[in-house]
């Protein structure tokens, strides 16, 4: 018997695709073939999937980027994705089509459209993108990471949470140190791409910290490649030990040595530390479409187990009251770790699994 296969369709950040590749992860283990469907620039981004993966790079476009001739030409190509992704679905018939959303999903979604095949999307946001949008109404599941979304009328979701990755599993509620007088770690990461105001605000807000927390900290840090060396510099200027670099490769292992997490608040961000059950200031991300960010942070905020500070309010002092009101209270500190576990959904991926598999058997949710 053939081995049922899984079709994903994921655009290129980290959002979209750290769910996908901890659903190909488990559909794998489960002895389903799995194929990615995105575009030249999602492709950058699947160094973490299983290497049996196979990944199929589509015409694809946004209007969202380039000049008035590159926004002309956008119809084309996604046009041309669609044509192309018709031809290999039909030549490899998947079981299952499932969107993460971003442009990179619009021809293997229409395809799984017009050929009729069993299909979903996930939305990791508390507010549908875009893309999502388009499709909510034309799949036979909307699983959603966040909860509430906002749906269209008449679209109903199903709450499944934000699969992690098997590295941020594996460290699910993990042994929380409060602060203390002793080392203590925060770690400060702005989503895939960085982001410049927590280079701009962090280092001059940590700077106003008391010097016997000073003394005890270090700094883990994700910066734009062109503001790496500045931020180094603030820290070292006021003697903390820091570690800055454009992109965290272990942030699990960092996240379970932190006493404090500062950071946008991304979906996939807001899952991990969630997940591993760290206190958090988070601070969406103003541009957001839908303020979608804000929406993804309720849930922390509401449990007690985040502080929130609006872009427009995020400043050297204000980040460093809520810091000090965190590293000095230890008790505060832990139960803020507690409830973080409290609202996370570790079986985000196994709930996901089970629609795939529902869907499969010529069922609805």
């Amino acid at each position: 018997m053939a081995e049922p296969l899984l079709l994903m369709a994921a655009g290129g950040t980290g959002g979209h695709m750290f769910p996908a590749q901890a659903l190909a992860e488990a559909m794998l283990q489960k002895g389903w073939r799995v194929k990615l469907s995105t575009d030249a620039r999602g492709a950058r981004y699947t160094g973490g999937f299983p290497h049996t993966v196979e990944i199929e790079e589509i015409s694809s476009a946004t209007f969202a980027r380039g000049g008035v001739l590159a926004k002309a030409a956008v119809p084309v190509r996604i046009a041309s994705g669609v044509v192309s992704a018709s031809l290999r679905m039909m030549r490899d018939r998947p079981d299952v089509v499932v969107g993460f959303g971003g442009y990179p999903t619009i021809p293997a979604m229409a395809a799984a459209t017009l050929l009729r095949r069993p299909r979903m999307i996930h939305e990791q946001n508390g507010v549908l993108g875009r893309v999502n949008q388009i499709f909510a109404r034309r799949v036979d599941a909307v699983a959603c990471g966040t909860w509430p979304t906002a749906l269209p009328n008449g679209v109903e979701g199903v709450h499944v949470g934000n699969p992690v990755r098997r590295a941020v599993g594996d460290r699910a509620g993990a042994a929380y140190i409060p602060p203390g007088d002793y080392p203590m770690k925060i770690v400060v990461i702005g989503g895939s791409q960085g982001a410049r105001i927590l280079s701009e605000v962090v280092p001059q807000g940590i700077a106003q910290l008391p010097d016997a927390v000073l003394a005890q900290l270090t700094i883990v840090q994700q910066a734009r490649e062109e503001d790496v060396a500045a931020v180094q510099a603030a820290y070292e200027a006021i003697g903390v030990r820091a570690e800055v670099a454009p992109f965290i490769h272990d942030v699990p292992k960092q996240f379970a040595e932190a006493q404090l997490v500062i950071s946008r608040s991304g979906a996939s961000s807001v899952a991990d530390i969630s997940v591993i059950g760290r206190p958090s200031i988070l601070i969406p991300y103003a541009a957001a479409a839908g303020d979608h960010q804000s929406a993804n942070a309720r849930g922390l905020v509401d449990a007690g187990a985040a502080i929130l500070i609006p872009e427009s309010q995020f400043t050297p002092e204000s980040l460093a009251t809520q810091v000090q009101a965190v590293l000095e209270n230890p008790d505060g500190a832990l139960q803020m770790a507690l409830a973080a576990v409290s609202v996370s959904r570790p079986d985000a991926t196994d709930a996901l699994v089970t629609l795939v598999e529902t869907l499969a058997a010529g069922e609805r949710p």
